[in-house]
């Protein structure tokens, strides 16, 4: 598993983006600010094209599931893995998911 930052692409099961903020600044990867317990909570997503006349594309991340290191804190905060997994408030509820399709960086990592 990777360390997620700012730079990492997380996004929708549709395929629309999390607009990725980080709470911290002064831990970085590759110049980026790693993520940290509840960075990815509700986060805008957009170009979510899940559109229907009953349908709602994804417009905010929800609560996330998995994905936060057990061990490793920034300033008591746990870090943000690439195993994250998340909610999203698109249709159909409870079954779209939001998860890291690219960490953006291949040497930082962690067992959890």
């Amino acid at each position: 598993m990777r360390w997620i930052h700012l730079g990492s692409v997380i996004r929708c099961d549709h395929d629309g983006r999390v607009r990725n903020r980080a709470a911290q600044q002064w831990v970085r990867v590759t110049g980026s600010p790693v993520l940290v317990d509840d960075d990815p909570e509700g986060r805008e997503i957009t170009a979510c094209p899940n559109y229907g006349p009953t349908v709602k594309p994804c417009a905010k991340t929800l609560r996330v599931r998995v994905g936060y290191s057990d061990w490793l804190r920034v300033d008591g905060h746990r870090i943000v893995l690439s195993h994250l997994d998340g909610f999203t408030d698109g249709t159909p509820p409870g079954l779209v998911h939001h998860r890291v399709r690219d960490p953006r960086q291949s040497f930082l990592g962690a067992d959890r």
